[in-house]
């Protein structure tokens, strides 16, 4: 049974991942977390958490909240910043056998130039992901992600920076999706990671206030699956390049649905807060799923939805 993904077919240094399960990026820590509960080199890829180019502390607690079928949250890129990243998890990466993306944010285009280009040459990083989809951020995130010009504008500049394998992670909060899509292919990225969380609130009705102390949050889990499905079927009639689904993934059934809407890959993410095995039994259920059908290529269901 063949279960490999290659993510970088246009990339001189390629990305390809034995198999098409991976973790999201701020779910999933820097991976070592879950060294102790699962095996994660059986994992296609981790994306690390968001990388910044100076710490950051992140946003006023509290910022995770429940909400039905999903969870609010407002970290807000709090993180280790790039330079100790490079010194201290990469070379931890260097030793595994499961690629590491990093995910990375700026404030200004210029910084996400900068970011790629001390990222380039660190062995243990396999590929970058861009997020301007973070909706946790008063600068930078999701500001650039919300039109085709200031998204591609992102992706030739980081792509102008590194000769890694780019993937660029979009928002679901704008109704140009299949747009920026195809701006940002058509500035050199990679693949595409459709989607990020969806701006949202939560109040309480007792302190009759917001329950985050960032007001808003990002909303992730089951709740967002049938919007996450739709845009990742929606841009795939459009871009010639790999997407990868995230949005709502708890079982090997719903990770099949993306692939079969034109995914190449899924992104487990609030799933592993509610079981941190969850990405491996993602990827069996996948496997039981291709043996119990007869099917001996992933990629033979890819975007058969659509055809």
């Amino acid at each position: 049974m063949d279960l490999s993904v290659q993510l970088a077919p246009r990339n001189s240094r390629s990305l390809l991942l034995s198999n098409p399960v991976m973790t999201a990026s701020g779910t999933f820590g820097y991976g070592n977390e879950y060294i102790d509960l699962l095996d994660i080199q059986r994992l296609g890829a981790i994306v690390c958490k968001g990388t910044t180019i100076e710490p950051r502390e992140g946003n006023p607690q509290p910022r995770i909240t429940e909400t039905a079928s999903g969870i609010l949250n407002a970290i807000g890129f709090q993180n280790i910043g790039i330079d100790a990243l490079i010194k201290d998890k990469a070379p931890v990466w260097a030793t595994w056998k499961v690629p590491v993306i990093v995910n990375i944010t700026a404030n200004t285009i210029e910084q996400f130039g900068q970011l790629a280009t001390l990222l380039n040459d660190v062995k243990g990083v396999s590929g970058l992901e861009v997020n301007i989809s973070c909706p946790n951020l008063t600068r930078g995130g999701m500001e650039f992600g919300l039109e085709p010009e200031s998204a591609a504008q992102v992706t030739a500049a980081v792509k102008k920076a590194t000769t890694l394998p780019v993937i660029v992670k979009l928002s679901p909060n704008t109704n140009r999706i299949v747009d920026i899509a195809a701006a940002v292919a058509e500035a050199g990225a990679d693949a595409l990671t459709l989607i990020n969380t969806l701006k949202g609130m939560a109040i309480d009705i007792y302190t009759r206030k917001p329950v985050l102390g960032n007001v808003t949050g990002g909303l992730s889990g089951p709740a967002i699956k049938p919007v996450a499905l739709r845009m990742v079927y929606d841009v795939a009639g459009h871009v010639q390049i790999p997407i990868i689904g995230s949005g709502g993934i708890f079982s090997g059934s719903d990770a099949i649905e993306f692939i079969m809407a034109g995914a190449a890959a899924v992104q487990v993410g609030s799933a592993s807060f509610a079981n941190p095995r969850a990405s491996l039994d993602i990827l069996e259920g996948i496997s039981a799923y291709m043996q119990r059908e007869n099917i001996n290529k992933i990629s033979d269901l890819a975007g058969i939805a659509r055809k």
